[in-house]
């Protein structure tokens, strides 16, 4: 095995368990270990501090697998630690209504670079860094063994595998090609899910409970759905009880699916409307026709994927907020959403504050919001913690 040294003083973050290390803090950088290999870490004064995945052609060299000398990374190691994680979702309330889950959540699971879904029978794997991608055929087999399923599919087509050295791949894994649409269950609802062609693994599990929370206040309300992507908010929305739904999302292929959504849900009644177009141009053009709602969604793609974007990010979310708070009726509500792991939450309140402000608007944050049970965030791992939500009510 590789013996990996760091400069004097950068084994704080291994100490605390942090699952990165970065390549600036390596004495003599990677030492011509292959990508995935297993190496092992040791202080300047040459003490063990951890083994993990080397990856050579990325700024986090090293992704821990294990800080206990002790602990083998073989095929063992792999059946425990996926076995632990699916034991930590068993009885997690709310879950039991649900056939969509996050069965792996990468580091805050002991498992960095590796997101394993379930979608009814189906299994779909995303590996993300160059460890799981060495141990992929080895975790499959184990997926198979730990959890009775039809098939697995990779979706493995993310662009951070560039960071990694590895080509975007998606493709068959093992059992059965899953069909073009995967229905699950969620909350007395029925989705269909596009897993080899949809964002992300096919739906956004970690919205789970949030779409419930827009169900329980939506009663009575006018809702504008924002980024609507396959219906998820808009459908817990009009199961709670809204008056009028408005869908707004720039994908066609995602607008169908929608529509499928609320067909085999016996919602696509006169109360919805599906609109194809750009969302800050269509929020602009509401304001200027003095429309109004009463609870607008604001869960938008990504806008920070690097630290350089953030400037730039920040000013796209404060613009998509002031405009949803002018559009709201009084006692309207705001829920508001950023998946941007670089953006910190307090910044996020603070640009969420600042629309408000330059909307003319007083508001108040009712509640906060993140991301589902099944999506754990490890204490030594904060950056896990990426879906920041507001729930926001103005006078």
């Amino acid at each position: 095995m590789t013996t990996v040294t760091l400069k004097p003083g950068k084994e704080r973050s291994l100490l605390r368990h942090h699952p990165w290390i970065f390549s600036g803090a390596l004495a003599k950088g990677l030492a011509g270990a292959t990508s995935g290999e297993t190496v092992e870490l040791v202080s300047s004064r040459g003490e063990f501090l951890a083994r993990g995945a080397a990856s050579p052609h990325s700024q986090i060299a090293v992704r821990i697998w294990s800080f206990d000398q002790a602990e083998v990374i073989d095929r063992e190691f792999f059946r425990r630690r996926l076995s632990q994680s699916l034991a930590r979702r068993a009885g997690l309330p709310g879950l039991e209504s649900t056939t969509g889950l996050r069965l792996v959540s990468a580091e805050s699971d002991g498992l960095p670079g590796l997101i394993v879904d379930r979608y009814g029978d189906f299994l779909v794997a995303q590996f993300l860094a160059a460890g799981p991608e060495l141990w992929k055929q080895t975790i499959v087999e184990l997926l198979g063994g730990l959890l009775p399923n039809r098939g697995i599919y990779e979706r493995s087509d993310a662009a951070v595998r560039a960071k990694e050295g590895l080509a975007q791949v998606k493709g068959l894994l093992a059992g059965e090609e899953p069909p073009p649409l995967v229905e699950i269950a969620e909350g007395g609802l029925k989705f269909l899910v596009d897993v080899v062609n949809g964002h992300k693994t096919g739906f956004y599990l970690d919205q789970r409970e949030n779409r419930r929370e827009v169900g329980l206040f939506a009663r009575g309300r006018s809702v504008l759905n924002c980024f609507a992507y396959s219906g998820g908010f808009g459908l817990h929305a009009l199961a709670g009880g809204a008056t009028q739904l408005t869908n707004l999302e720039i994908s066609a292929p995602s607008l169908a699916l929608l529509a499928e959504n609320l067909r085999v849900n016996g919602l696509d009644d006169a109360r919805v409307e599906n609109l194809k177009g750009d969302v800050f141009a269509e929020l602009r053009h509401y304001q200027e026709a003095g429309r109004k709602f009463d609870l607008i969604i604001l869960d938008p793609p990504k806008f920070v994927e690097s630290q350089g974007q953030l400037p730039r990010g920040a000013r796209g979310y404060k613009d998509i907020n002031r405009l949803a708070f002018g559009l709201l009726n009084p006692g309207g509500l705001l829920f508001t959403f950023s998946c941007s792991g670089l953006l910190p939450a307090d910044l996020f309140q603070k640009i969420v504050a600042d629309a408000a402000l330059d909307a003319g608007r007083e508001a108040r944050i009712i509640k906060k919001l993140g991301q589902a049970l099944d999506h754990p965030i490890g204490l030594n791992f904060p950056e896990g913690s990426y879906l920041k939500g507001l729930l926001c009510r103005v006078d």
